[in-house]
């Protein structure tokens, strides 16, 4: 029940960010929150067997709103559905489903803060990059469009050929995440003042955000991944790889437990990727020390105070680092 407050009050913040009404009085239009407000996922379009639902969401019916700025830039009448998001997150932002009389056209992140806005260029920076490269493995979404609208980041992109991600992430086979990650790994972003290839002192890239629920596996055997606004260089080679683990690790154990189980296991995550135990061991140590110092640059602190779950297990193993 809690959740289903929080959740409501930020998707009030957010619906007048997308339909404000353009004149005092202007008339409003309504929505549904589905399922059911006590149990809010998805704000649409009214229609009439919602009426059993109870009483619809009022949004601006203005001229200068989320659909009709859509709209405009694609040439096209676009309605959106409204993801009713968890408030309490550090790179929250509102995501969009979009739609043309086809169907289902793209995903729209909204960058609604300085940091939302910031991830939201980096992530098209990082997908028109991404787009100029030989991907074999990894698949990722294009940029349909981006740009600003009312102060706001707006950026819409592809939808990766999947059935839903709603019911669940199915298990992706091992030896997928392996060669998706190593793919990763080569990738080198060109300088855009030299235009030659990036190099760095560390081995890799990684996506940075290789959760279970940021992947899935395509019917053509490739890897579908989303969410490269953490994309980065110079880091160990196998971070992505430690990263899934750990996510993975985290539904069904506390996190001081599943860090200990990221360490212990490194040897065997990171040897495909020709990395020696010793190694394997100060790869995850790093890894670790890194994600903890990401959440601190956030803000929050979903995992609890590093001293609880990071510090007992590192403090005694400085000699790695």
């Amino acid at each position: 029940m809690r959740d289903a407050a929080d959740r409501l009050h930020y998707l009030d913040e957010v619906i007048n960010l997308l339909f404000p009404p353009s004149r005092p009085g202007a008339r409003p239009s309504v929505r549904s929150v589905l399922p059911h407000r006590l149990v809010p996922r998805r704000v649409v379009p009214r229609a009439w067997w919602h009426t059993a639902l109870g009483r619809g969401l009022p949004v601006g019916g203005g001229t200068d709103t989320i659909e009709t700025h859509l709209s405009d830039v694609l040439g096209r009448r676009m309605r959106v559905v409204v993801h009713v998001r968890p408030a309490r997150r550090a790179n929250r932002k509102p995501i969009l489903e979009a739609y043309d009389e086809s169907g289902l056209t793209g995903f729209v992140k909204i960058g609604d803060s300085p940091r939302a806005r910031r991830l939201v260029r980096y992530e098209s920076e990082v997908l028109r990059m991404l787009a100029g490269r030989p991907l074999k493995v990894v698949v990722p979404p294009d940029v349909l469009y981006h740009g600003a609208w009312r102060g706001l980041e707006v950026l819409m992109l592809s939808p990766l050929p999947v059935t839903s991600r709603r019911v669940g992430p199915r298990r992706v086979p091992a030896r997928l995440l392996v060669s998706a990650a190593r793919e990763i790994a080569a990738i080198r972003p060109y300088d855009d003042e030299t235009g030659s290839e990036e190099r760095t002192g560390e081995a890799a890239a990684w996506h940075g955000d290789f959760t279970p629920w940021n992947v899935a596996a395509g019917a053509d055997g490739r890897l579908l991944v989303w969410d490269w606004e953490r994309f980065a260089v110079g880091v160990p080679l196998g971070f992505d790889a430690l990263h899934h683990f750990f996510h993975r690790a985290l539904r069904r154990m506390p996190p001081p437990v599943a860090a200990r189980s990221c360490l212990a296991q490194a040897g065997g995550l990171l040897e495909p990727f020709g990395v020696d135990v010793a190694q394997a061991r100060r790869t995850a140590v790093r890894y670790l020390v890194a994600l903890a110092e990401r959440h601190r640059r956030d803000g929050r602190e979903p995992l609890g105070p590093p001293a609880v779950w990071l510090n007992p297990l590192v403090d005694h193993l400085e000699c790695l680092l």
